[in-house]
């Protein structure tokens, strides 16, 4: 009896150890992406290359974070250089295409229609679907209950770093704005002070000159 219930436990504790790899392994993405925000200087142009194989699926998501109209240019070609997808002056987007060949597939983002703006632009370009959880690769038999809690417990860290990233791109982007705001209404309430007392000076000078005792040669001419 007391063999069994030393058994029973340590399958217990081996289940447990295998719980807890799974959830920090979860914390990783198994998809092949790139994720990053980029300066876009103005009238320049930046492109990212990425080699897909046949038949891969393959996304494009973009947003302006700061600059500008928060505006860009974008334009995503194939190997054969034929045009997937081209937006002009666009504020965020996302794009997902099928490669029908194998080849270097290049997204290209341009800034080059502004003068002095400079352009925060986050991408996430994403290729292929995401891989399985260790140790469910070849997972023929049905899910037991642990390992379909692991699988939601996935997809729902995986939900929670999209938006925390939505979150972040649209804080920032927030701050940027009021940032702005603040600069103008700074610069006019310095206009609007400047005009105050100018005026105020111009309306103490005419008024001394009302009350300005004249000189007899003075009102002579002023007779005359």
């Amino acid at each position: 009896m007391a063999l069994v219930r030393s058994m029973g436990k340590l399958g217990f504790v081996k289940d447990c150890v295998w719980m807890i790899l799974l959830v920090a392994l979860m914390l990783v993405r198994f998809t092949e992406s790139v994720e990053l925000t980029f300066e876009l200087p103005d009238s320049a142009k930046e492109c990212f290359h990425e080699v897909i194989e046949k038949d891969v699926e393959a996304t494009v998501e973009f947003q302006v974070v700061t600059g500008g109209h928060y505006d860009v240019d974008v334009e995503i070609r194939d190997p054969m250089k034929n045009v997937l997808y081209k937006e002009v002056k666009k504020q965020y987007d996302s794009f997902t295409w099928k490669a029908d060949r194998t080849g270097e597939y290049v997204a290209c983002f341009s800034n080059e229609f502004s003068t002095f703006s400079h352009k925060l632009v986050y991408i996430d370009f994403q290729v292929g679907d995401e891989d399985p959880l260790p140790g469910l690769e070849d997972h023929s038999a049905p899910l037991t209950q642990m390992e379909t809690s692991a699988q939601e417990i996935h997809e729902n860290l995986n939900t929670v770093i999209d938006y925390q990233t939505h979150h972040r791109l649209r804080e920032t982007q927030g701050r940027r704005r009021a940032e702005d705001l603040n600069e103008r209404v700074m610069i006019w309430s310095l206009f609007v002070t400047l005009a105050i007392v100018v005026v105020g000076l111009g309306q103490v000078f005419v008024l001394k000159s009302f009350f300005a005792e004249k000189k007899p040669s003075q009102m002579y001419a002023t007779l005359r």
